[in-house]
């Protein structure tokens, strides 16, 4: 992965490692080569690994696991169907369980609507169904 063109502080290097970790490589490292590529996409995956990732997800309070469950429950609760399919198996990746996201996902329809819930359980599905797939 060329990350030569980035500006590499430390915080950029750890968001990197924690990006990897829980989205994986099959999602960063597009993201990323697309930046070394492109000034424009540059800015977005800078300030994404640096201060999202670097400053953020870093941070002592909360473990990963816990970050994740607010995403999910975030990112559903926007419409954020993308973002959310990605999260969702990076929930996973943090040890949250398919009976965990369920409830988030209930949760959410209480609270955010059921139309919310209704379109972050098929997220879930489709990417359940993908992650069973590449066991294969």
């Amino acid at each position: 992965m060329d990350t030569s063109k980035y500006d590499e502080s430390e915080r950029f290097k750890q968001g990197l490692q924690v990006r990897r970790e829980v989205l994986g490589d099959q999602y960063v490292k597009p993201a990323i080569e697309r930046g070394a590529n492109d000034e424009f996409q540059r800015a977005l995956q800078q300030f994404a690994t640096e201060d999202c990732w670097g400053s953020v997800w870093c941070r002592p309070g909360l473990d990963r696991k816990t970050r994740s469950i607010i995403n999910l429950t975030m990112l559903s609760t926007v419409g954020r169907v993308h973002e959310l399919k990605l999260h969702i198996r990076g929930a996973i990746n943090n040890g949250v369980s398919k009976d965990e996201i369920k409830e988030v996902f209930l949760q959410v329809g209480v609270y955010a609507g059921v139309p919310a819930a209704v379109e972050a359980f098929r997220c879930a599905g489709e990417v359940f169904a993908d992650m069973d797939k590449e066991k294969k």
